[in-house]
């Protein structure tokens, strides 16, 4: 089973790429927070894989972060529904750090907005991912994501992401988008760069 592909970058297209590596071009879907981290063509790249094979295909889902591909085979593996075409597009529409908010938080209404994901859908994701999601992720209230004002919930170590989202949002950033915005910015910078970086980053 193939579980990562490290090569040079040859090919991207709407939510795929090829990567060559030994002579070989592997074509890997991925998901819209992976497209965003990729290096320019030409240039080398690791992606995590998961494989799916069927009698007469295989195909290849890779992730910038190793996290992301085990929340994506929480996915598809757990939820009843949710198969390898339909996580992709929810983990495109929103980032792994918002989906584990949303379902620590039960916010069916956040989740019911991800591409192909119905009300019961999301409520069978809730029920069955709830307990997987990490305890500093379940919290009584709903993901202010879904609409309220403030911003949605991470862990108390990303504190200076939680802030330069909610920073955002008080300039009329929507959730996702902010959220977005902080994320594409923190793969340019170094480690730990402080709260006021990001927000700055995000607006330039």
């Amino acid at each position: 089973m193939i579980v990562s592909i490290e090569g040079v970058l040859s090919e991207v297209q709407p939510l795929l790429a090829t990567i060559e590596t030994h002579g070989l071009g592997y074509e890997v879907h991925l998901p819209l927070s992976t497209m965003e981290q990729l290096p320019p063509m030409g240039c080398p790249v690791k992606l995590f894989i998961h494989s799916v094979y069927r009698e007469d295909s295989q195909t290849l889902y890779g992730f910038h972060q190793r996290e992301d591909r085990e929340f994506f085979r929480l996915l598809v593996e757990k939820v009843s529904g949710i198969g390898p075409k339909i996580a992709l597009r929810i983990m495109s529409r929103l980032s792994v750090t918002m989906l584990k908010s949303a379902i620590g938080a039960s916010d069916v209404a956040l989740l019911s907005k991800c591409p192909g994901i119905g009300k019961k859908t999301a409520e069978r994701l809730v029920i069955e991912l709830k307990d997987k999601v990490g305890a500093e992720f379940a919290v009584e209230s709903k993901s202010p994501a879904s609409g309220g004002g403030a911003s949605p919930v991470y862990p108390e170590a990303d504190s200076r992401i939680q802030d330069a989202v909610a920073a955002l949002m008080t300039l009329g950033y929507k959730a996702p988008d902010a959220d977005k915005a902080i994320r594409k910015v923190m793969s340019k910078l170094p480690a730990g760069a402080p709260t006021e970086d990001l927000i700055k980053g995000a607006l330039s």
